[in-house]
C-alpha cells in the first residue's frame, strides 16, 4: 500500500515510480477524532469588526482575519460529509509517480495526449495549493478534441507537488528556493524524455517557471504565468511619466502588500513558530490556508486542507518561502520567451517593472474576471490564453 507519506532514500537514482494514493484508515479516523474535539479561537462580536464597508483585497468581516464562522462551517463540512475517498480516487486518475531528484522525492502527475505531437508542458502550482490546482484543466490541455478544441493545442501534461508540499515532502534538509526547484524541474523532463517543453505557472509556480527559463534555455520554449511579480527598485527615475491610473494601482499595490502579506513574512522569517500548532490542528491548519483560499468551492480548500495535513507538509511548505527569502536571486533579466495571464481579481504589474525583470514578453493579456486562482473561477480564460501563447511556437 503506498501513503502520502515518503521517508529519505539511502541510494539515489534516476528511477520513476508508479504511485497509488491509499491513505491508510486510520489516518482518516485520528483526522475525524481530531476535528470532533476542536477547541475553537474567539473573536470580536461581528458588529466590532466590521462597518460593511470593503476596503481593498480584505473581505467584510474579514479584517482581523479569517472568522470563525468561516471555520466553524468548514470543520463541520470536513467533519460530518466531506469525502477523501472521492478526491484520492479522482486524484488517481491521473497517472501518479514519484522519482528521486537532488535528494528529494517528487511527486508528479504525468497525463500524455492522445494526440502524439503534443507539447510538452509543465505546470507548477501555488501556496497553499496542491496538484489539485490543476485537476480540472489538464483534460482541455491533453485532449483539446474532446472539449471542443483544435487537437493542434494538445499538450502532454506534467503537474508536480512542488519540493516539501503534499505527496512531495516533506523536504530534508535546505536550499529547496525557487532556483533548486527549477533545477529539478528540468531534470524531471529530462527523465521523461522531453527535449523541448513549455512550462506554466501560478503564485509560487509565477516564481519558479521564469526560472526553468533561464537556467534552462534550450529546453524551454516558453514561459506563462498568471503573475509577474515586478515591484519598484526604489530607484526615483523609475516614477517619471507614470500616469494617474498607474499611481493609483501601484497605491492598490502596497495595500495589498500592507493586508495580505503576513503569512508571507511569517513564513519567510520564523516558519517553524506556525508550524508545531500547524502540525498539531487541522483546525489551524484549514484556517491558515483558507486566509488565500476562501474564494474557491469548499471541496476545493477542504481538498488541500487534507493533503497538507495527511502529509504533515505545514512546515516544509512554509520553509520553501525562508530558503526563497534567503536566497540570491539574479539581477538580470529573464530571456525566454514570456505570457502574462493577469485576472481581475489578482495582482498585475505595471508593465514598465515587468519588462525590466523579463526581457522577452511576448504575449500580455489582462482579464475583466477571474481571481489568483483561475484554474478554478475562469479555466476557460486560462486555457485559452495557454493555447494562444504556446501555439505561437509551433
Amino acid at each position: 500500500m503506498n501513503t502520502p507519506n515518503s521517508t529519505p532514500r539511502d541510494t539515489a537514482d534516476d528511477e520513476i515510480r508508479p504511485l497509488r494514493i491509499e491513505v491508510p484508515q486510520s489516518q482518516l479516523d485520528d483526522l475525524a477524532a481530531r476535528l470532533e474535539r476542536v477547541r475553537w479561537a474567539n473573536e470580536l462580536p461581528r458588529d466590532q469588526v466590521t462597518d460593511g464597508i470593503q476596503r481593498g483585497p480584505v473581505t467584510p468581516g474579514w479584517e482581523y482575519g479569517v472568522p470563525l464562522e468561516y471555520v466553524q462551517r468548514l470543520v463541520e463540512t470536513w467533519r460530518d460529509s466531506y469525502d477523501w475517498r472521492k478526491w484520492e480516487a479522482r486524484l488517481n486518475e491521473c497517472p501518479n509517480f514519484t522519482t528521486e531528484i537532488d535528494g528529494q522525492n517528487i511527486h508528479f502527475l504525468h497525463v500524455r495526449s492522445p494526440e502524439a505531437d503534443a507539447t510538452p508542458l509543465i505546470l507548477t502550482h501555488g501556496w497553499p495549493n496542491s496538484v489539485v490546482e490543476f485537476l480540472d484543466v489538464i483534460g482541455p490541455l491533453t485532449d483539446p478534441r474532446a472539449h471542443g478544441g483544435d487537437p493542434a493545442d494538445a499538450f502532454h501534461v506534467v503537474v508536480p507537488s512542488l519540493p516539501g508540499f503534499g505527496f512531495s515532502g516533506p523536504t530534508h534538509e535546505k536550499g529547496w528556493n525557487r532556483h533548486r526547484t527549477a533545477r529539478a524541474w528540468a531534470e524531471l523532463m529530462r527523465r521523461l524524455g522531453y527535449e523541448k517543453f513549455g512550462a506554466h505557472g501560478n503564485d509560487v509556480g509565477s516564481f519558479v517557471s521564469p526560472e526553468l527559463g533561464r537556467i534552462a534555455p534550450d529546453q524551454v520554449i516558453g514561459v506563462h504565468v498568471t503573475q509577474l511579480f515586478s515591484f519598484p527598485s526604489g530607484d526615483p527615475a523609475e516614477f517619471e511619466g507614470l500616469t494617474e491610473k498607474d499611481i493609483e494601482y501601484l497605491g492598490f499595490l502596497q495595500k495589498f502588500n500592507e493586508e495580505m502579506s503576513a503569512y508571507a513574512k511569517l513564513q519567510e522569517t520564523a516558519p517553524q513558530n506556525l508550524a508545531h500548532a500547524l502540525a498539531d490542528s487541522p483546525s489551524g491548519q484549514l484556517a491558515w490556508i483558507a486566509q488565500l483560499l476562501a474564494a474557491c468551492e469548499d471541496e476545493h480548500v477542504l481538498t488541500n486542507a487534507t493533503i497538507y495535513w495527511l502529509t504533515n507538509t505545514a512546515a516544509s511548505s512554509a520553509r520553501f518561502y525562508y530558503e526563497d527569502h534567503h536566497a540570491e536571486h539574479p539581477t538580470e533579466a529573464t530571456k525566454a520567451p514570456t505570457g502574462l495571464a493577469s485576472f481581475a481579481n489578482d495582482f498585475t504589474p505595471l508593465r514598465r517593472f515587468a519588462d525590466r525583470d523579463h526581457a522577452n514578453i511576448v504575449s500580455w493579456n489582462e482579464y475583466d474576471r477571474g481571481g489568483h486562482w483561475a484554474t478554478q473561477d475562469a479555466p476557460d480564460l486560462l486555457v485559452d490564453d495557454i493555447r494562444k501563447f504556446f501555439r505561437t511556437f509551433q
